[in-house]
């Protein structure tokens, strides 16, 4: 292994390391310095491998203190169960530092240790960091393994630079440098399919059912769902088809895949073939699977279908979740059923289910395309009492409802509550303001914000310019509109 060239391998920064490196000791010794050597509990943890004592980052640090002290010292497994304890608690550059200081007092480390923080740098967005951890190996005489460069691929992956990911996974397997299990293929896989790249996932998938690694049941899955979503129905049923003769057993993954797939184009009859599959199978459809049938169904406007679906999900045991609810209710918004949306709503809240921001967003939404602002506003304010909070879908679809009932001033009272207490207004909501005031006349206030946002150049594409010379032509303004349409040729 050592005679492995890392160069091309290793993209990082050397003086940006340094200075990284250099921070992370000024604020470890800052930590050290602020944090006694005893835990939260004011004694010191009995030994090193007691780490149910460790219930916090003071304790694992304190912990770290009393076992570099300690002579002998503590075998490496432990310090490997201590970083991995750490990383748990998402204290990455903790990892980091301590490893660091380990290093400078001479303790030996294994390829756990440094695996770990490898991970520890991919987590924190710095996989090139990561990436200089390799020397570390080969000084070492630690040899390469499969765990590392999985954690590389994944940080890659993690920082959507897939092409780099692709090329790390490419010269693991052609220059031999470890040899890849199913958990780096999946990790690539899982990479391109979130991607939408489906038929690379699918290319994967066959290079492997060629190589010393069988593909199982978790990277099937992966491809299934992979194509699932990109509309490939019928390939993906052959995939499925293929496990069961290559005696790879599906599971419940495999079958939510497919049904998320067939409801989203309508295909009942075969969700039903799915369905009696699964328990033919032994795989009985929970309550992920039947919110995912009764959702389809409601976007078809087949409400009274989906209400079926949810008595036979509860006549099998299997209780409705939030998700259930709220796609019933969605179904009834759309169908203008408001009154029967709003009793679903309230029985979600008599069986103790809380609602999130999703419920009350597809409830405001109902409302409001209805005109019945008064309501909408009653839960926009209701939401506050309650664990939730407003988001900017939330924040959009009132505006758009006052606008609609022209309660400009009402409109005009929630952006600056927005601008002061809640999410970041994005294109959507400006461009709901601007139609809103070039609707009502309000010309110098649309140009107003137009200008404030042109000047912090955010929030402005074509679309945003279309809705600023519609509404100068529809309000008079021709020789205005026309002079920002003369400009767009210039930016």
């Amino acid at each position: 292994m050592s005679k492995i060239s890392l160069n091309g391998i290793i993209p990082f920064n050397i003086s940006f390391l340094a200075t990284l490196h250099s921070g992370l000791e000024i604020t470890v010794r800052a930590y050290y310095s602020s944090h006694s050597s005893t835990s939260i509990s004011g004694k010191l943890l009995v030994n090193s491998s007691n780490f149910e004592n460790v219930k916090c980052l003071d304790d694992a640090v304190t912990l770290f203190h009393q076992m570099v002290r300690m002579k002998p010292l503590p075998p490496v497994v432990d310090f490997s169960k201590l970083f991995k304890t750490i990383l748990n608690m998402k204290h990455y550059s903790v990892v980091v530092s301590l490893f660091q200081e380990m290093q400078k007092l001479g303790i030996p480390i294994n390829g756990y240790v440094l695996s770990t923080v490898v991970n520890s740098y991919c987590l924190m967005h710095r996989a090139d960091c990561g990436f200089s951890m390799l020397p570390i190996y080969l000084k070492n005489g630690i040899p390469f393994n499969v765990v590392t460069f999985t954690i590389l691929i994944r940080g890659l992956f993690a920082e959507n630079k897939v092409k780099d990911a692709v090329e790390l996974f490419k010269k693991v397997v052609k220059e031999k440098i470890c040899e890849p299990n199913q958990v780096m293929y999946g990790t690539v896989m899982n990479g391109l399919s979130k991607r939408g790249q489906s038929q690379k996932t699918l290319s994967l998938l066959r290079l492997m059912e060629q190589g010393n690694t069988k593909p199982n049941m978790y990277n099937y899955n992966i491809v299934v769902d992979a194509l699932c979503k990109d509309g490939n129905l019928d390939i993906a049923i052959n995939l499925l088809n293929e496990m069961k003769l290559k005696g790879i057993r599906p599971d419940i993954v495999t079958y939510s895949s497919l049904i998320d797939g067939l409801c989203k184009l309508g295909r009942w009859e075969k969700v039903k073939t799915l369905f009696s599959e699964m328990v033919n199978l032994n795989i009985y459809p929970n309550a992920h699977i039947f919110s995912i049938v009764i959702d389809g169904l409601c976007k078809e406007g087949k409400v009274e279908d989906a209400e079926e679906v949810m008595k036979h999900m509860i006549e099998k045991g299997v209780e409705p979740n939030i998700i259930t609810y709220s796609a019933i209710m969605d179904g009834y918004c759309l169908c203008r059923q408001l009154d029967r949306a709003r009793r679903v709503f309230d029985s979600m809240i008599d069986k103790n289910i809380e609602p999130n921001i999703i419920s009350y967003n597809i409830l405001i939404n109902g409302y409001c395309k209805e005109k019945k602002v008064a309501k909408a506003m009653q839960l926009f304010h209701e939401i506050s009492k309650k664990r939730s909070k407003p988001d900017i879908i939330t924040y959009n679809t009132i505006l758009q409802g006052l606008f609609e009932v022209g309660r400009i001033g009402d409109a005009k009272q929630i952006y600056d509550e927005m601008l002061s207490a809640g999410p970041v207004p994005d294109i959507y909501t400006h461009g709901i303001l601007l139609n809103g005031y070039f609707k009502y006349g309000l010309v110098e206030e649309a140009m107003s914000l137009f200008h404030k946002l042109e000047r912090k150049r955010e929030n402005t594409d074509i679309i945003f310019y279309n809705i600023i010379i519609n509404g100068l032509c529809k309000n008079g303004k021709l020789n205005k509109a026309r002079a920002i349409f003369e400009t767009l040729s210039l930016i």
